[in-house]
């Protein structure tokens, strides 16, 4: 299976905001995604398969540090390297904008992302406390300097 990457647009906000409500329990909305468009320094980027959006991630640049908002891939996609590709695009695309440092939370008990981001060069550096809700659960915080 073939997978495009590029940048968001309004046509894919719908099916991002549908892959948010499937996967987490506290999604962001799709005029959320909307607003993310108007802003020169949000960053989002979706992967395309089958003709169909399949996963997003982006990131917002504040003073040249990028906090990763948010990374998912449809359920029937995952386990196939579509997240870490969309990362690794993203992470170049911030290098390329002389992000100097990114940055993310995930919940301490996503193993898997954890390892996914460690591969990609990311470090723990803290923890937030009870950061999310539904479940509650600590939050790993990440950086990639």
């Amino acid at each position: 299976m073939e997978i495009g990457i590029r940048e968001l647009r309004e046509e894919d906000i719908e099916e991002l905001a549908r892959m948010e409500s499937e996967s987490f329990s506290m999604p962001w909305s799709a005029d959320s995604f909307r607003k993310l468009l108007s802003h020169s320094y949000c960053h989002y980027l979706v992967a395309v398969a089958e003709g169909k959006v399949v996963g997003g991630c982006g990131y917002t640049d504040l003073c040249h540090e990028a906090n990763i908002d948010n990374v998912v891939v449809d359920s029937r996609y995952r386990r196939q390297g579509i997240g870490e590709a969309l990362l690794r695009r993203l992470l170049a695309w911030g290098e390329k904008e002389q992000v100097e440092a990114f940055t993310l939370e995930v919940r301490v008990g996503n193993l898997e992302a954890i390892h996914l981001y460690q591969r990609l060069g990311f470090v723990s550096e803290g923890i937030r406390p009870r950061f999310y809700e539904k479940p509650v659960e600590d939050a790993l915080i990440m950086w990639r300097r």
